[in-house]
């Protein structure tokens, strides 16, 4: 199966460079280029695009703004943004507007093709900076008062903590010393309770769930 991807962002030798690197790559066709998020929109309107490769600080339309309107119009296409900023905000303002992926314009052809690939997959894709954020922002936030309550297990509340750290269901199962078919039954169990539909849903609900110092049980 060959991935439709979109490739946005407003420097044009960034830009280009993008799109060849990864339309050369097998199981991968740039269907189209956007200088900033308001093209990008028209562009997943018109092509219906797998995939999204999104920077976020763009003229006339940010990224974030430019995700939000695409998953509110196209909820199947995924988003991976790809930027120079990873501080805090622009992090979750991302994540929170719907992408998938997160990686820094450090990640390497490699890197950059294997996280459209996983997005294509839907799984999320973040970047280890990233993640080590993400961790780090999940200890220090307070879970509001208004939160819903899904009835989830201890253990599904363990593994959907660890969703939120970024790890992958084999690194989940290493950590807990269990089989990685038991870590997906228990996924598919917390995604039916809570109505996740992506991991990404469960990341952003595992950032704003977690206690300092760690993840607020539901007994």
């Amino acid at each position: 199966m060959t991935l439709s991807l979109v490739v946005v962002d407003d420097q044009a030798s960034v830009r280009e460079a993008l799109a060849v690197m990864l339309d050369l790559a097998d199981g991968i066709s740039v269907v189209a280029t956007a200088t900033h998020g308001g093209e990008a929109v028209e562009a997943v309107e018109r092509y219906e695009p797998d995939v999204v490769l999104m920077d976020l600080h763009m003229p006339v339309m940010d990224g974030v703004e430019a995700t939000g309107r695409i998953k509110a119009a196209r909820p199947s296409v995924q988003v991976v943004v790809l930027t120079t900023f990873d501080d805090d905000e622009s992090i979750l303002a991302a994540l929170e507007a719907g992408a998938s992926g997160y990686l820094t314009k450090e990640a390497d052809r490699a890197k950059i093709e294997q996280a459209v690939r996983s997005a294509g997959a839907g799984q999320v894709v973040l970047a280890p900076e990233v993640q080590r954020r993400l961790l780090s922002l999940a200890t220090r936030r307070s879970r509001p008062a208004d939160e819903p309550e899904f009835g989830l297990t201890a253990r599904e509340t363990e593994i959907l903590g660890l969703i939120g750290e970024g790890l992958r269901n084999p690194e989940i199962a290493g950590r807990l010393f269990i089989s990685e078919a038991t870590v997906k039954t228990h996924i598919n169990n917390l995604f039916a309770k809570a109505g996740f539909h992506s991991r990404a849903d469960a990341v952003r609900y595992a950032l704003n769930t977690a206690e300092p110092g760690g993840y607020r049980r539901q007994d």
